[in-house]
């Protein structure tokens, strides 16, 4: 009887020889996206200082997101650390989000509403943000809208700390990459083509459509902070597609789970009069190109394996 050799290469590094003191865990995915975004951001940073004095104290926080990574990718980080390796992406969301206000100058930078207005007469005859909510004002609308608008803050984490409950690893890494990408490609077209969105350019909406306890939430959520430019595409429909779509990967129940409350969203940024359609519609099309990037990078290198 003879003896069978495998020939297949063994891993370099796995996550258990990393965290068992002896060699750092390689960059993820998600840290390769972030490190690329963190180093073009700083580069428009350092160009729009002179004039954006605020963009020096970006430089300071991006050098310390470059720590962050080091620091999470070292072995021997125990299960807390670990748990951070996974979760910190998701963690550094609201401040680069909340970083934008200070690349645009709070409002100083030239907004593209008026380029973005001829693309929704060209493409439905009308400004359907400001057209809508004038055709069929309603407070049930309204408050179901501004109620799904609101979800979102509740929609992206959930498939995370889901799959993360249920020890399921690789589910966790395939969200938060899908998550985090979005993210970064919508940030990027914030800093270098933004859009106030018709939040700012039109008037409000009458009392009657913002009468409702849902409505109120909104208004008064957006007012602790909203970063000016951030409106083309829609992040807030991009993020929650992508998000849904990979929980639907993950766990079919909870993809169809977020099904309806995805689409309302898709909807109420436009009756809402958060969004132009095309910003919704363009959403759309970043939350499609990057979970197929999900979809490729799982299929050919198995990117988000778990341990």
């Amino acid at each position: 009887m003879g003896v069978h050799l495998s020939t297949a290469p063994e891993p370099l590094v796995d996550d258990t020889v990393a965290d068992s003191g002896r060699v750092a865990t390689p960059l993820a995915p998600t840290d390769r996206v972030l490190l690329a975004y963190v180093a073009l951001v700083s580069v428009v940073a350092m160009l729009r200082a002179p004039t954006q004095p605020g963009c020096r104290w970006l430089l300071v926080a991006h050098a310390l997101i470059l720590t962050l990574v080091w620091l999470v990718r070292r072995p021997g980080l125990g299960v807390v650390g670990r748990a951070l390796r996974e979760a910190y992406p998701l963690l550094l969301l609201p401040g680069l989000y909340a970083a934008l206000d200070v690349l645009n100058g709070a409002g100083q930078v030239v907004a593209h509403d008026e380029l973005v207005q001829r693309w929704e007469l060209a493409l439905f005859g009308g400004q359907p943000s400001r057209a809508w909510w004038r055709a069929a004002p309603s407070p049930f609308w309204s408050t179901v809208f501004h109620g799904a608008y609101f979800a979102y803050y509740l929609i992206v984490p959930l498939p995370v700390a889901y799959f993360a409950l249920r020890g399921e690893l690789a589910a966790v890494r395939r969200t938060v990459f899908a998550v985090v990408a979005t993210f970064v490609v919508c940030y990027l077209w914030f800093v270098f083509f933004p859009v106030a969105g018709p939040y700012y350019a039109f008037p409000r909406p009458d009392q009657a459509v913002l009468d409702n306890p849902m409505a109120r939430l909104v208004y008064a959520t957006l007012a602790t902070g909203s970063s000016y430019g951030a409106a083309f595409p829609s992040s807030h429909v991009a993020a929650t597609v992508a998000c849904a779509a990979a929980a639907w990967m993950g766990s079919r129940r909870l993809g169809l789970a977020l099904v309806v409350p995805t689409a309302l969203l898709a909807l109420g940024v436009v009756y809402c009069q958060m969004h132009y359609a095309v910003d919704a519609a363009a959403g759309l099309v970043v939350a499609a190109v990057v979970l197929w990037t999900t979809r490729l990078l799982e299929r050919r290198g198995g990117a988000f394996a778990g341990d």
